[in-house]
């Protein structure tokens, strides 16, 4: 795991050391193994190494290789490697020891520009190729690994962050405005609808599944992985579809805890992150290895509000999980006096932009700080896990049965269902017929609650003409998506480039500054092709949603686990209790930010006066999900990075 960076200039401008440099000194931030630099006509590459794997450790990166005359610096871990000894003809000796940027290399020198294709893992590479005087790199399918560069018709500048390009001399740091209003416009956590754009406008990223090309000054892009819906997995029993989910998922667990440092791994009490614990403790088993868990709980003077569905300190499944599968270190962090707010400045400057997920921030960075402190080099979780192992969307499946009109089915699964969840028929009659007839919202009207409330200022919005952009990609305000068909969600899960970005994005940025590398079992290419291969009917079985995995995990995961329908774990819960002293600061902070003309070119005042209405006066627990807050948040964390960044 590395920070990446380096500079192509067309006419060798003697400068290109000394600004190679400035990018370099811009990452020394970051904690660092090894710091390296090549150099050579009018190619500069750096890397600011972070060893993670056994094979990392002394590697040498950037790595010129003089009998195919060509470089590489990289931010990978490639976990395909088994497969890579076959087709590359690694030699057996070797095979130990070989570093994944010498098998990115050897997989440029056989396969060209169609490298990619053949590499699993989470990368961001350069490759500088003297035969052709060309320079090619990728990032992976789902950006994992972030890739930043600037461009223009006498050099090409990149790096994994930003902030070290904008040092350069010819970089101007100027805020990108189009991005700024599909930000604000978009009112999930997703950034923007173009993957390639950035908060800079001169600052350009490489989208997830693509590579890039730069020869002569010129710069192309090509999308190398598309992931599509291919030939159904036809086995002859459940049984046979269980042992090759368990079989493919792993692999991907086993090549995700290669490292020389300890095994973490964020555990709640839910079947994603459950099913990646188990099988990772057991594989560590037989290296006499322990799991380190890591798992966030609300302060100990949290009262749980939540519906009776819900919970929101999830210790007492997450021990049922750490007791049932053994061989776990587990560490419960309730992190006292963290909150949303306090964790605002650190976020800004690690993100480099604003962002959208301060509900989980002040958890999520305080566990990475509990690893770096214990040793942890790789920190698993199941963030896709929802689009993958544990997919199976029950309203929806009996939905498609009652289209169908497979009565007979239709009926057993809604009786069993019922039944699992503990809910009458009748209740899930009705929401199974808004799913398979849309006209019947009309008959049982939905108790939905109001729009989001607009954060952007409607004349920026204007100029901008973002709300039709973001028509043109699917992105709607005044749409209610909650009878949207889960198969559609996933659909644009796969499809849509900037949905996988932004888990990429934090990841980099944690990584780096705690020097640990955040992987994904479920979001392993061999697991998502095997998931989408699978028939329907494996996921959606004799009333329960979620049935492969439950079924697959009948050993790993305790029952009370494994077979849960009623309850759902809910996190960041306690956010507003957590502010509960600091509350007039809020309050003040945003009074003061609806009376800035630089931050009111933004945001729509309007409606930012009216959420602070509605919730100044009383630190409600109940607030943390409500719109009024989170516009509130969403708007300080906006002004506090235009004030302070642009």
């Amino acid at each position: 795991m590395s920070a990446i960076t380096g500079i192509c200039d067309v006419h060798c401008d003697p400068t290109i050391v000394e600004h190679g440099m400035s990018l370099m000194q811009a990452l020394q931030k970051y904690p660092a193994d090894d710091i390296q630099v090549w150099h050579k006509g009018n190619i500069f590459l750096g890397c600011h190494a972070q060893w993670i794997t056994p094979e990392s450790i002394g590697e040498q990166l950037p790595l010129y290789d003089a009998e195919r005359q060509l470089a590489i610096t990289a931010d990978a871990i490639i976990d395909n490697r088994e497969e890579l000894f076959e087709k590359l003809q690694v030699d057996i000796a070797y095979r130990k020891v070989i570093k994944d940027s010498e098998l990115i290399l050897l997989a440029y020198y056989k396969w060209d520009e169609e490298a990619p294709k053949h590499l699993i893992g989470d990368f961001a590479f350069m490759i500088w190729d003297e035969r052709k005087n060309k320079i090619f790199g990728a990032r992976d399918f789902s950006g994992s690994r972030t890739l930043y560069f600037y461009r223009d018709p006498l050099r090409f500048a990149f790096c994994s962050t930003i902030e070290p390009l904008l040092t350069l001399p010819y970089v101007e740091n100027k805020l990108n405005d189009q991005w700024l209003a599909q930000f604000l416009a978009i009112i999930v956590t997703t950034d923007t609808v173009d993957s390639s754009s950035t908060v800079y406008k001169n600052i350009e990223q490489i989208p997830p599944s693509h590579s890039v090309s730069v020869m002569n000054g010129k710069v192309t892009f090509s999308r190398y992985s598309t992931i599509i819906g291919g030939e159904m997995l036809q086995l002859k029993s459940n049984m046979e579809y269980e042992e090759a989910f368990r079989n493919v998922f792993q692999s991907a667990v086993k090549s995700r805890i290669r490292t020389h440092r300890k095994v973490g791994a964020q555990l709640s009490g839910g079947l994603d992150s459950g099913s990646v614990v188990s099988f990772a403790a057991r594989e560590l088993r037989s290296e006499s290895k322990r799991l380190h868990t890591f798992s966030y709980v609300p302060v100990n003077d949290f009262v749980d509000w939540t519906r009776k569905s819900k919970f929101a300190n999830e210790r007492p499944f997450i021990q049922s999980t750490v007791k049932h599968v053994g061989n776990i270190t587990d560490n419960y962090l309730d992190f006292p006096g963290k909150s949303p707010l306090t964790e605002v400045d650190d976020w800004l400057e690690l993100m480099e932009m604003p962002y959208k997920f301060f509900e989980n921030s002040f958890w999520l960075k305080g566990i990475y700080e509990a690893a770096q402190q214990q040793g942890i080099g790789v920190m698993l979780n199941g963030q896709r896990g929802n689009w993958t192992i544990s997919w199976g969307p029950a309203l929806d499946y009996q939905a498609a049965l009652l289209r169908k009109l497979k009565l007979i089915q239709f009926y057993r699964e809604i009786e069993m269902y019922s039944k699992n969840i503990g809910v009458g028929k009748s209740r899930v009659l009705k929401f199974v017929g808004k799913k398979a007839f849309p006209f019947m919202k009309k008959v049982f009207p939905a108790q939905n609650q109001p729009p989001f409330p607009t954060l952007i200022n409607l004349q920026f919005a204007q100029k901008m003409n973002v709300f039709e952009k973001l028509k043109e990609h699917g992105f709607d305000s005044k749409t209610d998506y909650s009878f949207e068909s889960a198969y559609e969600t996933r659909k644009r899960q796969f499809e849509e480039l900037n949905i996988w970005g932004l888990n990429g994005t934090i990841g980099t940025r944690i990584s780096l500054r705690y020097s640990l590398w955040d992987r994904d079992p479920t979001n392993d290419l061999r697991v998502i092709r095997f998931c989408l291969s699978v028939p329907e009917k494996e996921y959606v079985k004799d009333g329960y949603d979620r049935a492969l995995i439950r079924r697959a995990t009948e050993s790993y995961l305790p029952n009370s686990v494994r077979l849960n329908q009623r309850t759902r774990g809910v996190q960041g819960a306690d956010g507003v209790h957590r502010m509960a002293k600091s509350w007039h600061v809020f309050m003040d902070e945003v009074r003061l930010l609806i009376t800035d003309p630089v931050v009111s070119h933004y945001l729509n005042i309007d409606e930012l006066r009216a959420a602070l209405y509605k919730i100044q006066n009383e630190p409600k627990p109940e607030y943390v999900y409500g719109f009024e807050f989170r516009i509130l948040m969403r708007g300080l964390i906006f002004g506090r990075f235009i004030k302070k960044f642009a």
